[in-house]
């Protein structure tokens, strides 16, 4: 008798084992080959290979052509990743010339009129590029073939960032073309210093990845972690950072993310200034900054563009709406439970009379509002742009009034809820938000069933949790959690500029000076560079 689990057998399950880890040799034993095969001697043969290859790809172009000579040659890209005028008029510029050959190995790669040239001599390196975007070129005789970078036009225009929208600060974002976006990059940082390393990843994407950072600041071994990491990843496709941020994060299961992203330039290159490492992925216009911390999170590039004081109330106030967010609903819940002798008396009988006619409890009604508020703010999202912050405006509106005149929740909770959810968008990282929002149930379950005790429970859980996390090997409540002193200016408050001298101390960095502080000096001994001695008076007089 054959034993039966989940409708299947021991021998089916393990004979469908058996087949996936031999289908998954053969097709390791065919990527090997591939890296391996150089390209033939013979034309007709480099033909047959490709034809053979590309069978059924009705975007793939071969192109076979004649020199001036009569040497043959063929053209290989892919339709819609490059400039078809392009590709055109080089085809036409080699097959009207006449060509040299370097010693009998490759036509003369200075007499093509295109910038970006590069001989490879093995089908993986050509193919690679091709599938980029790039055009080869393969002739009889040579067993080597041309590369052309005749890519095609970006698929978006560069715009505004959507997720990280300021009101003082570049207009420009990163988009879903990785040179450009290593082009946006190499203008805020114009320096030979500002190292771009390139890989690939993903067996069948082949996507495109590159590590930037600055060879003078960076740690080595910050980026040696990065670059192994990267190198390790085994999957077969990578379409998004979210991807890589999976795999490369030190605790997967934590609700805070370890990986910071982000759409805008400026704040890649100043976080490599500070010794930051930054993975960018072809394909979308989210870059990775590597190592973080939790105030990082709360941080956005506008702190550093306003002055101190305006630095100061922004920094603060996202603070105080932080703990509001996460707090406020959990609190409420606690004192009508249990702490009813916190309220003071007046309050007290305006929520006991507004709860009067509720039949749940305020644990129940707590959670009835968050979730829909939630389903809500989701659904503003995943409508169309005319239509979807209207209907979350006018949804919890309606349905926040439905419900009270109802006697489903009281008016309190309503205004609880909604003040939790005007404070959750205060904060700029959308990642630590929505990790906030889901954070408030457990708080609420807790304050449900032990009052404010329960809260301070969690809130030493959350607390334990938050300095256990690495974010490669930097510990993620620095410099609080263990204690920097010389980086708490920047982080409970936001110094001037001219006094940021030093990189921060909990990042592993070769150069710790940023600045020089000459000037700072020379304003404060002089009152405001020698403006305390102009006279007035006399440049009326010579005016």
């Amino acid at each position: 008798m054959t034993y039966k689990w989940f409708g299947r057998s021991k021998l089916q399950k393990k004979t469908e084992k058996t087949q996936v880890e031999r289908l998954e040799r053969a097709n390791e034993r065919f990527v090997a080959d591939m890296d391996d095969r150089k390209i033939e001697h013979s034309l007709a043969e480099i033909k047959d290979h490709l034809q053979e290859l590309f069978s059924e790809c009705s975007d793939i172009v071969i192109r076979p052509f004649r020199l001036t000579d009569e040497t043959e040659a063929i053209m290989l890209f892919v339709d819609g990743l490059v400039h078809t005028e392009t590709v055109n008029d080089t085809m036409r510029f080699i097959m009207n010339s006449d060509l040299a050959r370097v010693e009998n190995d490759m036509l003369a790669q200075a007499d093509i009129p295109v910038s970006q040239i590069q001989s490879v001599d093995t089908y993986k390196d050509a193919l690679l590029s091709v599938l980029s975007g790039d055009t080869a070129l393969f002739f009889d005789g040579e067993e080597r073939a041309i590369l052309l970078g005749i890519r095609g036009p970006d698929t978006r225009s560069i715009s505004e960032p959507e997720t990280e929208a300021a009101i003082r600060g570049p207009r420009e974002g990163f988009i879903e073309n990785m040179r450009t976006n290593t082009s946006m990059l190499r203008r805020k940082l114009r320096t030979p210093d500002l190292k771009i390393k390139s890989m690939t990843i993903g067996k069948r994407s082949n996507t495109n990845i590159g590590i930037a950072y600055l060879k003078s600041i960076a740690d080595p071994d910050m980026v040696k972690e990065v670059t192994g990491r990267l190198e390790k990843i085994d999957v077969d496709g990578i379409f998004e950072t979210g991807y890589i941020e999976e795999w490369i994060q030190d605790h997967s299961y934590s609700p805070f993310p370890q990986v910071q992203y982000t759409e805008r330039p400026d704040t890649v290159a100043a976080n490599l200034l500070e010794g930051r490492v930054a993975i960018i992925v072809d394909g979308t216009p989210f870059v990775l900054l590597v190592p973080v911390t939790f105030w990082m999170m709360v941080q956005a590039s506008e702190d550093y563009y306003e002055r101190v004081p305006v630095g100061y109330f922004i920094r603060w106030l996202r603070y105080i709406f932080l703990f509001i967010a996460l707090l406020t609903p959990a609190f409420y819940v606690a004192v009508t439970t249990f702490h009813q002798a916190m309220i003071p008396t007046t309050l007290l009988l305006s929520i006991a009379a507004a709860r009067e006619s509720i039949p749940f409890p305020a644990v129940v009604e707590a959670l009835i509002m968050e979730v829909t508020f939630e389903a809500l703010r989701e659904a503003g999202i995943r409508l169309p742009k005319t239509v979807g912050q209207a209907v979350s405006i006018l949804g919890a509106l309606v349905i926040g009034q439905a419900a009270v005149q109802a006697g489903i929740v009281s008016a309190p909770m309503v205004i609880v809820v909604s003040i939790t959810g005007i404070a959750s968008f205060t904060l700029p990282k959308f990642n630590l938000a929505i990790t906030i929002r889901m954070l408030r149930f457990p708080f609420i379950f807790a304050a449900s069933l032990f009052g404010v005790f329960g809260m301070i429970l969690c809130g030493m859980l959350l607390l334990g949790h938050m300095v256990s996390l690495r974010s490669f090997g930097v510990p993620f409540m620095a410099p609080v959690a263990p204690l920097i002193p010389g980086d708490l200016r920047d982080v409970l408050l936001r110094k001037p500029l001219w006094l940021i001298r030093r990189r921060p101390l909990m990042l592993p960095v070769q150069n710790r000076l940023r600045q020089g502080p000459e000037l700072p000096e020379e304003i404060r001994q002089q009152g405001g560079q020698r403006g305390g001695r102009i006279s007035h008076d006399e440049q009326e007089r010579d005016s």
